[in-house]
């Protein structure tokens, strides 16, 4: 029997309860890597090696609304010939992480090089704290969820003619003078390239810097392609470091990575369908999932579009190509768009059916959320439900033995429908991703699948 083509499983963006963003954070001023808590305020010493002895600044939050607020900040302890330098940046914090929309300074000191492409009006610089942050990294400064494996593209500069591969290298220890204990701090390392400028090696180079959760950035250290260095360290602020969330990576989607599921139902496909999934794409935490069949009553060739984002691991899409199989497998719900019927065909489908996300951000036990009757999902199968996280579990699947994965679970009701219906629990092992599903569903039966390489 021919299967229908399967309509995507998930919205594109899915709005979910309030107590889901909760735990991204966004709506947490303090709970940030870059906080926007009223009258925040930060002391740094910045300077480079051959333009600018070590010079202080105090930037302060000046105001905020909603998830954007604005830091203004100004020079002190100077000569009385010298005048300090002023401005502000602003940012807000999205669910892609957080970004710089607007800045504005005085004037680029004359002895540091011209970072654009003619001298006149060239607003682009390195001379500031923030400014050495953003540089290059403006959209976004920082991504989230910032967990193992996160790497991103970025641009900066006043014209965004700088560009910055960027790349998480864990949770690190650092002293600097506000913090002369050893505070926990996320390792950003970022290559930086900007091409046509008239001091363009100064523009390049490689950047370090470490971010405390609940504080701010706390180091960088530039170490530009003509060979100066730059840098700036938090000599005080009115911020505590707080925990950092688990940077735990419960579904990487490293390109090119490739594993093996099989899976069955108990009394509607009692043969295993083996399936071969591949990440043929992936660029800022959007990634491509190709499934092919490799032995089993399915066959099968479908691409699947999974967002990371601070909301959670988003199903954004699904394209089947092509699904054929001999199984009795139960329509899920009513006839439906102009591709009629959707069945579960890939491991993929068990785990995004019902309602994003598939999994939170940051995953905490005991956490919650609920199905949205505004969403893609409940237009098209009219599934309503929860899932929770409830902690770690071993799992044993023929892929080995997994002691932390982490077990989240689902349950389902599809009207009408005891096959669209059940308690799922899915099994995600940190560092690896899925190992294992056991769908329960209302008709008695059961699905299974298992990571088998």
């Amino acid at each position: 029997m021919r299967l229908r083509r399967l309509i995507a499983l998930a919205a594109a963006v899915v709005a979910w309860p309030a107590a889901s963003a909760n735990a991204a954070g966004l709506e947490d001023p303090g709970a940030q890597w870059l906080p926007r808590s009223d009258g925040a305020t930060w002391v740094y010493q910045w300077g480079n090696t051959a333009f600018s002895p070590p010079r202080a600044e105090r930037y302060t939050v000046t105001s905020r609304t909603g998830t954007a607020f604005r830091v203004a900040w100004e020079e002190f302890n100077l000569r009385p010939d010298e005048s300090p330098a002023n401005g502000f940046a602003d940012f807000r914090h999205t669910d892609a992480g957080l970004i710089n929309t607007n800045f504005q300074s005085t004037p680029v000191p004359p002895q540091f090089p011209i970072l654009c492409g003619t001298a006149a009006r060239c607003s682009n610089t390195l001379a500031g704290t923030l400014f050495e942050v953003m540089w290059g990294t403006r959209s976004p400064v920082l991504a989230e969820p910032l967990v193992a494996g996160t790497s991103w593209n970025s641009v900066g500069g006043t014209t965004n003619d700088v560009t910055a591969a960027n790349r998480y290298r864990g949770v690190v220890d650092v002293s600097v003078p506000a913090f002369p204990a050893p505070v926990k701090a996320a390792k950003i390392e970022s290559v930086i390239t900007q091409a046509g400028a008239l001091g363009d090696p100064f523009g390049s180079g490689l950047r370090t810097v470490w971010w405390v959760y609940g504080v701010g950035p706390v180091k960088v250290l530039f170490q530009h392609t003509s060979g100066e260095t730059s840098y700036a360290t938090l000599q005080q602020t009115n911020l505590a470091p707080i925990a950092p969330p688990s940077d735990a990576n419960l579904m990487p989607l490293t390109l090119g990575a490739e594993s093996t599921f099989r899976w069955r139902n108990s009394r509607h496909m009692k043969r295993w369908s083996e399936q071969r999934l591949t990440v043929a794409a992936s660029a800022n935490s959007t990634s491509r999932i190709n499934v092919l069949d490799t032995d089993g009553p399915i066959d099968v060739n479908a691409s699947y579009l999974f967002s990371n984002r601070l909301g959670g691991l988003t199903n954004v899409t699904t394209r089947m190509r092509r699904a054929e199989t001999s199984s009795r497998l139960p329509a899920l719900g009513p006839a439906s768009g102009p591709e009629g019927r959707a069945r579960f065909v890939t491991p993929l489908d068990l785990m995004t059916y019902g309602f994003n996300p598939v999994f939170p951000s940051y995953a905490v036990d005991g956490q919650t959320w609920r199905s949205s009757r505004e969403s893609r999902d409940f237009a098209v199968y009219g599934v309503t439900g929860s899932s929770s996280v409830l902690g770690k579990r071993t799992v044993r699947v023929p892929a080995g033995r997994y002691r932390d994965a982490i077990a989240i679970r689902s349950r389902l009701r599809q009207s009408n429908h005891a096959f669209g219906s059940g308690t799922r629990t899915m099994y995600f092992a940190p560092g690896v991703g899925l190992v294992k599903i056991t769908f329960r569903h209302s008709d008695g039966s059961t699905s299974t699948v298992e990571k088998t390489g």
